[in-house]
């Protein structure tokens, strides 16, 4: 694998075309898509500042290395990259692609981040800012996510998230097939019009949770005091610990909770209509 260290590229394409290549210590000015249509590149230390710096690359390794609010929409249609330890201030990365991992990496303007993006894996990963993160994305494992970006997780499919934190609202909205573990969901509309949506042990904050939901299942989760209108139009079944402040229509299932606020049940509801709610 050839070495290039301590040196500075700008223009448009400098490194076009490259493969099997080591970069150390190199800096990316201005110009234009700097590394592009490149196979097995690795990239430790590396700081970059033009835009698009890395288009169609498939096979890589970034390490260490920071990306300015200047490469914007920095890594579109590539596959099989690690990054690692990195620092992320320009929005819009990830884009159409296949085999992400990320591990310590912070993104401060994560505006339209992981967008289309199939097969990724991401421990303890901060997300600052931005919209519409994850949007249209497949087969996501998380380990560690900290998110206060809007809207995050529309329109994704098999998805696995452990111990995150996320602040936001409109998230999971029309996805499919989400386990979330050990986590702090904060936010209004939390998974309206998704499929077999399972939470275990988290603890939920936000008005008009769940709702218009097929197949979703809660086991040991907490509500804020403000949680109302919970359940609307969905088909449930709910282990809830302490208490729930408002339960609205629920269509079909099960909810079971320490103490129940109050239920309504009016004209709106929707067959089946035969929903079981009670205390414990």
């Amino acid at each position: 694998m050839k070495e290039i260290r301590d040196m500075e590229f700008g223009g448009e394409r400098p490194l076009f075309e490259s493969h099997d290549l080591r970069l150390i210590n190199i800096t990316i000015t201005d110009g234009e898509s700097a590394i592009k249509e490149c196979s097995n590149i690795e990239a430790d230390g590396c700081r970059f500042f033009g835009k698009y710096p890395w288009w169609h690359v498939d096979g890589s390794r970034i390490t260490n290395c920071y990306f300015a609010p200047g490469s914007r929409s920095a890594i579109w249609y590539s596959r099989d990259m690690t990054m690692k330890d990195c620092i992320i201030d320009g929005p819009k990365f990830f884009r159409e692609m296949e085999n992400v991992e990320l591990e310590n990496v912070t993104i401060n303007d994560a505006d339209e981040t992981f967008w289309r993006v199939n097969n990724m894996k991401l421990k303890n990963v901060v997300l600052r800012g931005g919209t519409y993160p994850f949007m249209f994305s497949e087969n996501i494992y998380v380990d560690g996510l900290d998110s206060d970006a809007k809207y995050v997780f529309q329109y994704c499919k098999n998805v696995e998230i452990h111990h995150a934190k996320i602040l936001t609202k409109d998230s999971f909205w029309e996805c499919e097939n989400v386990t979330i573990y050990d986590s702090e969901l904060d936010g209004e509309y939390l998974a309206w019009h998704s499929k077999n949506v399972r939470l275990v042990n988290c603890h939920l904050a936000g008005e008009q949770l769940l709702c218009y939901a097929d197949q979703l299942t809660l086991e040991n989760c907490t509500f804020d005091a403000a949680c109302d209108r919970v359940f609307e139009y969905s088909t449930v079944e709910a282990d809830i610990r302490g208490g729930i402040t408002n339960i609205k229509n629920p269509t079909s299932g099960h909810i079971v909770a320490d103490k129940i606020g109050s239920i309504t049940i009016d004209e709106n509801i929707r067959k089946p209509a035969d929903c079981e709610v009670r205390e414990r």
